[in-house]
């Protein structure tokens, strides 16, 4: 099979897996989902999902973060680890937001990788989540997953999203990534993948 072959019977043999294919974080707006991402940096999505209840409660909008000092907002965020970091990045990427896009979260890759913190993996989840564009979203997940089914022998992350964006649809790519984190979590673990119950085995180079 070619490298487009197995791109699209992994979109396929995902898509009957996981016929859900959703973010595992909590969110509302755009901002949110924004933030979430930024606090999932090195931290689980079931600890920033019990974060950011009060979070977004306390801080509803741009303005109101951007209004906030980063030790308001670190209060918040502690358990997530990294919460300095962090909670400068929030109030710095609120700030311009405000300031240089009108309170609205951008909806173009360009835009969003000029927020503080802010990298072309969230980039690139809030433009497929939020805004329905064709995106790829290269976490920890498909870079191990996407290897192991052979279609790229590398690590890093952009020339992987680049890949990865010729070889699939446009319209699936985004939903695709979602499924290749499930998958990930549920059966082709870093260390020990079970091969013998995946949906991918009889194409999956690891396994040939």
């Amino acid at each position: 099979m070619t490298k487009k072959q197995i791109a699209l019977a992994a979109v396929e043999a995902l898509k009957k897996e996981y016929p859900d294919a959703i973010c595992s974080l909590v969110y509302t707006d755009p901002l949110q989902l924004l933030i979430a991402t930024r606090l999932a940096a090195q931290c689980t999505d079931a600890r920033v999902n019990m974060v950011t209840p009060a979070l977004f409660e306390r801080f509803p909008d741009a303005e109101a973060f951007a209004a906030a000092t980063e030790d308001e907002v670190a209060e918040y965020i502690k358990s997530c680890g990294l919460y300095k970091t962090k909670s400068r990045d929030i109030v710095a990427l609120s700030r311009m937001i405000v300031e240089k896009f009108g309170g609205k979260v951008p909806d173009t890759l360009d835009d969003l990788i000029t927020l503080p913190g802010i990298g072309r993996k969230t980039a690139n989840l809030v433009m497929g989540d939020i805004y329905g564009k064709p995106a790829v979203v290269v976490d920890t997940h498909c870079i191990r997953l996407t290897r192991r089914l052979g279609l790229h022998e590398l690590k890093d992350a952009k020339k992987i999203e680049f890949i990865l964006r010729d070889l699939l649809p446009p319209e699936e790519s985004n939903d695709f990534c979602h499924r290749l984190v499930l998958h990930g979590r549920a059966v082709c673990d870093a260390r020990k993948p079970r091969c013998e119950g995946c949906c991918m085995n009889s194409f999956c180079r690891k396994r040939l």
